[in-house]
C-alpha cells in the first residue's frame, strides 16, 4: 500500500469511527466536565489528535477507547486549569501525576447508557427553538456535519453553524446542567426529544424543499435516534410508537420514488419494494408500545395506521375503515388540521368521498393550513373522485404554486394536466 493509499484508508477509518463514536464521546465527556459545547471541542480534539498519528502509526485496535481515552487526557488539562481540578479528579478516578499513553480499555462505557440518555435530554432542552435542538441532536448524536446539516435542511452553512453555536451558548447562559431532568420535568422533555426525532425524520420521509423527493439519509439518522431511545426508555411505550411508526414509514422508501426520482404515491407502490425487515421491527415495536398501555398514544396510533398498509398485500387489501377510525381517535387524542386532511382522505378511500370533502372543507379555513400544499391537492383528489374536474384541475395547479418541492410541484402539475385533457376529451 503506497504512502497516500494509506493515509486515505486512515482517514475512512476515521470518518467511519467518528460517525459511530462521537455521540458515545460527547457524552462521556460532558458528564465529566458538565459543559456539552467544551465536550464536543474536547471530542474535536481527540479526533484531529486522530488525524494526526493515525496515518503513520496505524489505526487502533480499539479506535473508540482510543479516542475516549485521549479526549479524557485533554478533559483533565482543562480541569487542571480550573479551581474545580481536585473535585473533578476525583470523578475521573484516575492519578494524571505522569500522563501515560491512551488505554485502549480505559473508557466509560459502564455509564454510557445514562451518558447518552443525558446527551439526548440536553440537545432537546425546551430552553432551545425547535431548529436548534435539530440542528443540535443532529449534530451531537447524528454525527453530522455543519455541512451535512445545512444540506438536508437546505439551509447555508453559516446560518446552522451560528445555530449550533448559539444552542450551545443558551444552554450554558441559562446553566443547563448536563443531568435527567426533575421526575416532574420528563413528560415534558420527553415530548420534546420525540417531536424533534420525528421532525428529521419527516423531513427525509417528504422534503419540504429542493428538487428530492426524499431523503433517505436523514430518515436512517432518525432511526437510529429512535432506536437508541427504545433502548435507553424500554419502559416508555410513546418511545415504542414513535420507533414504530418511523420503521413503518421508512420499509416504503425505496418504492416511494421511481428510477428517475419521481414521486410514486402509495396507491401506485410497487409493494415487492417495500422493507419486509423494517415491517417486522415496526410491528414488534407497536406491539411493545401497546403492550405498556400506549395503544392511544399519538405515536402509537399513527404506527397502527401505518400497520394497516403494511398488512396490507395489495392496495385494495388495505382497511380504509380500520384506517379512518384510528384517524377519528388520533384527532381526539392530538387534535390537529393536518389530521383532520389525512382521516378525510380515509374516508373517501372507504368509499365516501363526499363525506371526505364535508372533512377536508371544514378545515380549510384553518391558518395552520394556510400555505400548506397538501390542502388543495387533497381537496383536488376528492373533487376528481367526485368528477368536478375544473375544479380539481384548479386545486392541483394551487398546490403546485405551494410547494418548495421540486418533484412535487411536477407531480401536481401533472395532476392537473391530466385532469385538463380528461375535461377536453368530455
Amino acid at each position: 500500500m503506497t504512502g497516500t493509499e494509506a493515509l486515505l484508508a486512515a482517514h475512512r477509518a476515521i470518518e467511519a469511527v467518528w460517525r459511530i463514536e462521537s455521540a458515545r464521546l460527547v457524552a462521556g465527556l460532558a458528564r465529566l466536565v458538565d459543559d456539552v459545547g467544551l465536550a464536543e471541542e474536547l471530542a474535536q480534539d481527540a479526533l484531529l489528535i486522530a488525524l494526526e498519528q493515525w496515518p503513520e502509526a496505524g489505526v487502533p485496535d480499539n479506535p473508540g477507547a482510543w479516542l475516549m481515552a485521549t479526549a479524557k487526557h485533554r478533559a483533565i488539562d482543562h480541569l487542571r486549569r480550573r479551581s474545580r481540578y481536585e473535585r473533578k479528579l476525583q470523578e475521573i478516578g484516575r492519578d494524571v501525576g505522569s500522563r501515560p499513553q491512551p488505554d485502549p480499555d480505559a473508557d466509560m462505557h459502564d455509564h454510557i447508557r445514562d451518558d447518552m440518555l443525558r446527551l439526548v435530554f440536553t440537545a432537546c432542552h425546551p430552553a432551545l427553538t425547535t431548529e436548534a435542538r435539530v440542528s443540535l441532536t443532529l449534530r451531537l448524536l447524528g454525527g453530522l456535519t455543519t455541512g451535512e446539516i445545512a444540506r438536508a435542511f437546505l439551509a447555508t452553512e453559516p446560518a446552522v453553524a451560528q445555530r449550533i453555536v448559539r444552542a450551545k451558548r443558551t444552554l450554558a447562559a441559562k446553566g443547563v446542567r448536563f443531568e435527567m431532568p426533575a421526575p416532574g420535568d420528563l413528560a415534558e422533555r420527553l415530548a420534546s426529544v420525540l417531536e424533534v426525532v420525528y421532525l428529521i425524520f419527516n423531513e427525509g420521509y417528504s422534503a419540504t424543499a429542493g428538487d428530492d423527493w426524499t431523503r433517505p439519509d436523514l430518515c436512517h439518522e432518525a432511526l437510529r435516534l429512535g432506536r437508541l431511545l427504545a433502548g435507553l426508555l424500554p419502559g416508555e411505550p410513546e418511545v415504542h410508537g414513535l420507533a414504530a411508526l418511523m420503521e413503518l414509514q421508512a420499509s416504503r422508501l425505496r418504492a416511494r420514488a421511481g428510477p428517475d426520482g419521481a414521486p410514486v404515491l402509495l396507491p401506485d407502490q410497487d409493494r415487492r419494494l417495500w422493507d419486509r425487515l423494517l415491517i417486522r421491527r415496526g410491528l414488534e415495536a407497536l406491539e411493545r408500545a401497546e403492550s405498556l398501555g400506549g395503544a392511544f398514544g399519538p405515536y402509537a396510533l399513527q404506527a397502527a395506521i401505518a400497520a394497516c398498509h403494511a398488512r396490507a398485500v395489495r392496495g385494495g387489501d388495505t382497511d380504509w375503515e380500520r384506517v379512518a377510525a384510528l384517524y377519528r381517535v388520533l384527532a381526539h387524542v392530538s387534535p390537529s388540521p393536518v389530521v383532520e386532511l389525512n382521516r378525510a382522505v380515509a374516508v373517501a378511500m372507504a368509499g365516501d368521498p363526499a363525506r371526505g370533502l364535508e372533512i377536508a372543507d371544514a378545515v380549510a379555513g384553518d391558518k395552520a393550513l394556510r400555505g400548506y400544499p397538501q390542502l388543495p391537492a387533497v381537496r383536488g383528489d376528492l373533487l376528481a373522485r367526485l368528477g368536478r374536474t375544473d375544479e380539481a384541475r384548479r386545486e392541483f395547479e394551487r398546490a403546485a404554486s405551494l410547494t418548495g418541492n421540486e418533484r412535487e410541484r411536477a407531480l401536481f402539475l401533472a395532476r392537473a394536466l391530466f385532469l385538463a385533457r380528461a375535461a377536453d376529451r368530455g
